[in-house]
Order: structure tokens, then sequence, then C-alpha cells
């Protein structure tokens, strides 16, 4: 009796691994359709959120540049360089208004969770850092503060600003 419950153990066994990861030709078809579907969706170069025309200030706003420092300085240094693009925890700030526009650095602010699922070069640079970035529920107004202190930031220290400006 006992061998017959060891062999009915085994032959169970077996069966459910057999049949464990068989896929149908139907769903081998749906899965390579949807495939490259995924790989042709292009990146919006504003990101997306709610910023799609954000106007820049030329000079600079001293005023803007401080605070943002300021709102960075507690909520963003920790993560973020602002001399270099090397990674600390995220991307180094320097050169960001170089490669990106400002509304999409003012979406990855404040609509952070929604890039990070949905932008395909905000997914590039997760898929790098390996962190999420934190919601931290920074104002619109706080962003764009923060976006003219980057922007500060790469002319004092990349010696040029705005060349993903659209």
């Amino acid at each position: 009796m006992k061998n017959l419950i060891i062999v009915l153990a085994a032959f169970l066994t077996l069966f459910m691994i057999s049949c464990g990861g068989e896929t149908t030709d139907r769903e081998r078809e749906t899965t390579q359709r949807e495939k490259p579907a995924e790989k042709e969706r292009k990146a919006d170069p504003r990101g997306i959120g709610p910023f799609t025309n954000v106007e820049l200030t030329d000079p600079l706003d001293p005023n803007m540049v401080r605070r943002g420092k300021a709102i960075s300085d507690v909520k963003c240094a920790s993560c973020h360089k602002y001399e270099t693009e090397d990674r600390l925890v995220g991307p180094g700030y320097l050169n960001i208004t170089n490669r990106r526009s400002p509304e999409w650095i003012m979406n990855m602010i404040t609509n952070v969770d929604v890039m990070l699922d949905e932008d395909p070069e905000a997914q590039k640079l997760l898929e790098e850092c390996l962190v999420r970035m934190p919601n931290q529920n920074i104002s619109e107004d706080e962003a764009r503060d923060i976006l003219e202190f980057l922007r500060n930031n790469d002319e004092e220290n990349a010696g040029k600003r705005d060349g993903a400006a659209t």
C-alpha cells in the first residue's frame, strides 16, 4: 500500500510538471504580436503628464533658482549629484536640461509614478538605477523652481543649458 501511494504521488508530480509550462499556438501567436508593438512605442520628448509647454525665463530668475535649490537640497540631493552625470542612487543632474525637455523634467518630478510606468525614457532610467524614484508630492510651482535651479546648475557646471528645449 505504501509503495502504491509513492508511485501515485510520483506520477501526479510528473503529470503536474509536464502540464505546467506549455502554451498553445494561439497564446504564442498573441504574445509574438504584442512584443513588436511594445518596441514601436516611441517616447514623447515632453514625457507623460500635465506639462506640455513650459515657458522658460531668460535670464534665469534668481529667486526661482534659490527656491529650487532649497527644495532640491531637501528632497533630491540624497539620491542625485549636482555636478556630475554619475549615478548616486538616481542619475546625476549635470546636463539634464541639455538631455531632456523642460516638460519632461517637470512631468518626471510631479508625475513620477505614471512616468516610470509608461514613459520609455523613464523606464530606461529605472532599469539603469534599479530603484523607483519616490513621489515627493512636489507642487507645480516647486517643480518649476527646481527646473530653474537645474537650468542654472547646467549653466554653471556644464557651460550651457536648455539644449533639449523644444
